[in-house]
């Protein structure tokens, strides 16, 4: 006879999914952006987000907002915002617009972490009452504990030979940031004159970018690739260096993982989107890797797809370490995506692959 926890768990292990993290179930976003202000400039910080706030209300897919200032230290504030689903969201936030919008709060803020989380229960008065209403994250998603981020940008033409040698021979920084994070692989790929950094932290993210920064290992080929780079930057400029990171930032959308635990080869494929096709792109990219997560014959292990605006890079890890090809054959909407691109995928050459020893 099967017991109640049996049953519970059997469900569970039927709703529970391979795809650990995901922004296009269409459920709807909250966004959470703790703020710590300067001593004295609450006033200014005040002005700059209504004027900030009433730019934001006319974004398409945005609901709402809240600004909360701490009852115990009025130098902390928490600012809520609610969004139709998270890719209109992360098409605005990695926008230039954006990028414009935020300036005025620079000068009176101190740090910033933001926090984006899909909506999975309403309970309670009028929220209960519109439920029925709302898109809801309809399941939880189980991850392995590691968090994914990636960087892009380009360098000039004609520079990328001595770009990939720095970018190849760098001393490795320290894997353990602090009792709770540690630094787990870092992949660097090159196409052209695009870079693609992808990382792979377990912890606190921010906590380990900031550690990363502040290696002199680390510092010095930022420091040796400066004078290569297509967009300008100042590392000892706060705002400069700020700038150019907020650009470079490459999010991961979508994250799916097949059964088998072993390692695979890894490759990072570029897909050049046409303007405003991104997101889509990604999308119908996710809904491939999905599929062959249930397919033991797709050679694909496990597939993570980073996008930002008409940018997107597919890093796959593949059976085998022949050549297995992470491609598309036979993909059901082939022809979908061919109108979504400019040319066809490319894989981008492998510049290095470093993984922590005890990762």
């Amino acid at each position: 006879m099967t017991t109640t926890s049996e049953r519970v768990s059997e469900t569970l292990s039927r709703q529970v999914s391979k795809v650990s993290q995901s922004v296009f179930d269409g459920s709807r976003l909250r966004v959470v952006l703790l703020v710590d202000v300067y001593d004295g400039a609450q006033q200014q910080f005040l002005e700059a987000y209504e004027q900030l706030c009433n730019q934001v209300a006319s974004v398409p897919g945005h609901v709402s907002d809240q600004l909360c200032q701490s009852i115990e230290n009025p130098s902390q504030w928490l600012i809520t915002s609610e969004w139709e689903s998270a890719p209109p969201f992360l098409a605005w936030v990695n926008s230039e617009e954006h990028v414009r919008m935020v300036q005025p709060l620079h000068s009176c803020v101190r740090d910033t972490r933001s926090l984006r989380f899909h909506i999975v229960r309403e309970t309670g008065g009028e929220a209960a009452g519109r439920a029925s209403q709302r898109r809801l994250q309809a399941q939880p998603r189980i991850g392995d504990g590691v968090i994914r981020h990636a960087l892009t940008f380009t360098v000039k033409p004609g520079s990328e030979p001595e770009v990939a040698k720095i970018l190849a021979n760098y001393a490795s920084p320290e894997a353990r940031v602090d009792a709770g994070t540690r630094l787990c692989r870092t992949s660097l790929f090159m196409h052209g004159n695009r870079v693609v950094r992808a990382i792979e932290v377990r912890g606190d993210l921010l906590a380990a970018l900031r550690h990363v920064a502040r290696q002199p290992e680390i510092r010095a080929v930022e420091e040796a690739i400066n004078p290569y780079l297509e967009q300008e930057r100042d590392l000892n400029d706060q705002e400069s260096a700020r700038v150019f990171f907020t650009r470079a930032a490459l999010p991961a959308v979508h994250h799916v993982t097949a059964d088998e635990p072993h390692d695979g080869q890894r490759h990072a494929l570029y897909y050049p989107a046409k303007p405003g096709n991104g997101m889509r792109l990604a999308e119908l990219l996710a809904q491939h890797d999905e599929a062959a997560a249930e397919d033991p014959a797709s050679p694909v292990l496990r597939s993570t797809i980073f996008q930002r605006d008409d940018v997107v890079v597919r890093l796959v890890d593949v059976r085998g370490a022949g050549g297995a090809d992470p491609a598309l054959p036979g993909f059901a909407q082939a022809a979908e995506l061919k109108k979504l691109l400019y040319g066809a995928a490319v894989r981008m050459d492998l510049v290095t692959d470093r993984r922590s020893p005890d990762a």
